[in-house]
């Protein structure tokens, strides 16, 4: 799992460059219009929805622009139409992807990540091809500054997370997906501040990337995948060693 927790980290960094092309903000409203309109607009009775504005409001999402969306989905505002399908594939080097998506069109997007798969050395799956290896989990960073582990543990531990792991700078929580919002809430009732919470799904086993060339070619489909506008979120099983990671960055 430590080698996910490390791609996790990435793809937190990668948010922030996301939001500065502006995508984050069109990703989220289109979970909270599909949110909405499964569950309703009621945010106490559609935890799924909780979450999603939770995490627009994390992102800055303007206010006006969760309402908005919600609207949308419960019908009071007209609005496409959104479907989640997901998709399941290969990177380079065996690597599992699992990719989200929210489409009005579920033909074209289909023929566009496969595409995209194969344009990139991957191939698309079939259904449960590589699902297996997933679990949706909570996961929460909180840096070390912010709590000590006896600490985090006390108030953590006891509000449903499963796991704790030294994260370098931070600590990471695991939770279970139904136990997220319950060990968000009690961080911060305690007063504990948090880097990033989010739900993800965690491979079981990860795949170590053991050079630079290797790792390039499978982030080459994992960034072309998040740059399509109906992808929400990709997963991947792999691993990339902190020498490789440093001679990336260098």
């Amino acid at each position: 799992m430590s080698g996910h927790s490390k791609w996790h980290s990435i793809k937190h960094a990668k948010g922030a460059a996301d939001a500065a092309r502006g995508k984050v903000f069109a990703r989220l409203a289109r979970q909270i219009e599909v949110a909405a309109r499964s569950g309703g607009g009621d945010l106490e009775g559609n935890p799924t929805l909780r979450t999603m504005v939770q995490k627009a409001r994390d992102a800055s999402m303007p206010k006006d622009n969760i309402e908005r969306a919600i609207k949308r989905g419960t019908g009071e505002l007209e609005g496409v139409t959104y479907e989640s399908i997901n998709y399941e594939g290969y990177a380079p080097h065996g690597i599992a992807v699992y990719v989200e998506t929210l489409s009005d069109n579920r033909n074209r997007t289909g023929s566009e990540i496969k595409n995209i798969f194969s344009r990139n050395g991957g191939s698309l799956a079939e259904p449960g091809a590589v699902s297996w290896q997933f679990e949706r989990k909570g996961v929460i960073f909180v840096d070390k500054t912010a709590a000590s582990e006896d600490d985090l543990m006390l108030v953590a531990l006891e509000a449903g997370a499963e796991d704790i792991e030294d994260q370098d700078d931070a600590w990471q929580l695991t939770t279970p997906a139904t136990e997220f919002h319950a060990v968000r809430t009690a961080l911060e009732a305690a007063g504990i501040a948090f880097r990033d919470a989010d739900l993800t799904m965690l491979a079981s086993t990860s795949v170590a990337l053991e050079t630079e060339s290797d790792a390039k070619s499978v982030l080459r489909v994992i960034d072309a995948l998040e740059e399509h506008d109906d992808v929400q979120n990709v997963y991947a099983n792999f691993d990339i060693p902190d020498s490789v990671l440093s001679a990336m960055s260098a």
